[in-house]
């Protein structure tokens, strides 16, 4: 049972639960990288012991899985359950998705939906171009919101005086790592409507991102993805034509979810 505490909102962290989702998100930001009994105990400064026992009961649950042998740990199948649950219990993906086909269909390009997650965009749903093809769908991962175009578009929408002081991660070498030009790169974002990532997250590859403005500050945002090889000056303006329309019927269609939780 919680305790009443100085913790905000009254309520005192039950460490048992923290620990247990601290090791859950240790597992998923490992990806294909499976974890070793002792590796997990010193990240989360626990005894092997208390570990080992933690592992155990959420491999019994389906929350974590290891291989034959017993000594690699990974996610678990009833994470990707959870997950599935939230993006069908959302109202604003449900709304959101249909016009994301739209802008695929219209674009023939790559189309995300993201939300801020404190320093970082969540992929909620992708639609991908039939001529670029990912080989693992993003949905579900995330991504620096310093270094893409769905972040950035959201970071834009915030004052400059919440951006965390930097050095930022670099993903390529056009990443913004520094504050002054991630936030010389968002007045330009916020002039234009819309944010530009050239090759800041993924070689190769330009966004433009759209916040979407039925919440203030802005959470979601979606954007398009183009390979450089196939960016000419009349398609990116074709690009920000469609997402912009886009952006404006997914605004106006949100309080046809009405009735539904706001969910925060």
């Amino acid at each position: 049972m919680a305790e009443t505490g100085g913790a905000a909102g009254g309520v005192r962290e039950v460490k048992s639960a923290a620990r247990t989702v601290e090791l859950l998100e240790v597992l998923a930001a490992r990806g294909d990288r499976p974890a070793r009994l002792q590796e997990l105990a010193d990240e989360l400064g626990v005894p092997r012991s208390s570990m080992y026992a933690l592992l155990q009961t959420l491999i019994s649950r389906g929350w974590v899985r290891t291989d034959v042998t017993g000594s690699l740990y990974g996610i678990g199948i009833h994470a990707l359950l959870t997950g599935t649950s939230y993006l069908d219990s959302d109202p604003r993906v449900r709304v959101v998705r249909p016009y994301l086909d739209e802008a695929s269909e219209a674009l023939g390009e790559t189309i995300h939906l993201g939300r801020l997650d404190g320093h970082d965009v969540a992929y909620l749903a992708t639609r991908e171009s039939h001529e670029y093809l990912r080989t693992i769908s993003r949905v579900g991962r995330r991504l620096p919101a310093h270094a893409g175009a769905l972040g950035k578009a959201l970071l834009a929408e915030r004052p400059d005086a919440e951006l965390p002081e930097g050095p930022y991660e670099a993903l390529t070498p056009n990443t913004h790592t520094d504050r002054e030009s991630l936030a010389a790169d968002l007045a330009r974002t916020r002039e234009r409507g819309y944010s530009v990532d050239r090759e800041e997250g993924v070689t190769g590859i330009v966004g433009f991102g759209f916040a979407l403005r039925y919440e203030i500050p802005a959470l979601d945002a979606i954007s398009c993805s183009v390979p450089v090889a196939r960016l000419t000056p009349a398609h990116e303006a074709r690009i920000v034509a469609v997402m912009r329309e886009v952006r404006a019927k997914v605004e106006a269609s949100i309080p046809a979810a009405g009735g539904s939780v706001d969910w925060r």
